[in-house]
C-alpha cells in the first residue's frame, strides 16, 4: 500500500514501564489499564486538522527494549516528531533517553525544526526520583519542549499532543479538524428555528 504522505507521524520512545502505552491509550481511547503489558510496536490514528485539510495523526507507540534497533531506526527516519518519555520514579528512565535523542539528532541532522517533547509520566506518583525542575533543565540541554503529565490522572494527555502540534513549523497541525462540524452538528444548525412534522 502506498504511504500516505497526509498522514503525520508521531513517535513515542522511552524505556520500559514508564507509561508510553498509558500515555498513548488514554489520548486516543480515554482509557488507562492498571496491568503492565509490554509493548513491541504499535500504531494508533486519529483524525487531526494539517494545513486545514483533515489528515491522520499516526502515533508509534514504540518497545521499552532495546532487542530492536533496525525498528528504533526506522521508526526515527519514518517520524515527523517525537515524545521521549521518562519516569518521574526512575532516574535511570532518563538516562535511558540519552542515546534515543542522540540517534535522532544523528539521523535528522537539523533537529532545530523536528518537534521533541520531553515527558516526565507519573506526576501522580509520591515516591519520586525526579523533580520537574530536572526534566526542565535536560529540555533546556537538549532544545525541547518539556511536559509533566500523569496517565493515570489524564493529567495533561491531550496538552501534551497539542503542544507537540503546536510545535511543528513546517506546517500547521492541530488536535481541532479546523472548524469543520460534524454531518451532526450541521444538521442540528440547519434545525435550529425550523418548524418539524414529527
Amino acid at each position: 500500500m502506498p504511504e500516505q504522505s497526509n498522514d503525520y507521524r508521531v513517535v513515542v520512545f522511552g524505556a520500559a514501564g514508564v507509561g508510553k502505552s498509558s500515555l498513548v491509550l488514554r489520548f486516543v481511547r480515554g482509557t488507562f489499564r492498571e496491568t503492565y503489558i509490554p509493548t513491541i510496536e504499535d500504531t494508533y490514528r486519529q483524525v487531526i486538522s494539517c494545513d486545514k485539510n483533515i489528515c491522520t495523526l499516526q502515533i508509534t507507540d514504540t518497545t521499552g527494549s532495546h532487542q530492536f534497533p533496525a525498528m528504533q531506526r526506522l521508526s526515527i527516519s519514518k517520524g515527523h516528531a517525537f515524545i521521549l518519555v521518562y519516569s518521574v520514579t526512575s532516574r535511570q528512565s532518563m538516562e535511558e533517553l540519552q542515546p534515543i535523542y542522540d540517534q535522532i539528532c544523528q539521523i535528522k541532522g537539523d533537529i532545530q525544526k523536528i518537534p521533541i517533547m520531553l515527558v516526565g509520566n507519573k506526576s501522580d506518583e509520591t515516591q519520586r526520583e525526579l523533580d520537574a525542575s530536572e526534566g526542565e533543565a535536560l529540555a533546556s540541554q537538549w532544545k525541547c519542549s518539556f511536559m509533566e503529565t500523569s496517565a493515570k490522572m489524564n493529567y495533561n494527555v491531550q496538552e501534551l499532543f497539542q503542544e507537540l502540534l503546536n510545535l511543528e513549523k513546517r506546517r500547521t497541525v492541530s488536535l481541532q479538524v479546523d472548524g469543520k462540524k460534524s454531518k451532526q452538528q450541521k444538521k442540528k444548525d440547519k434545525l435550529k428555528g425550523k418548524c418539524s412534522v414529527m
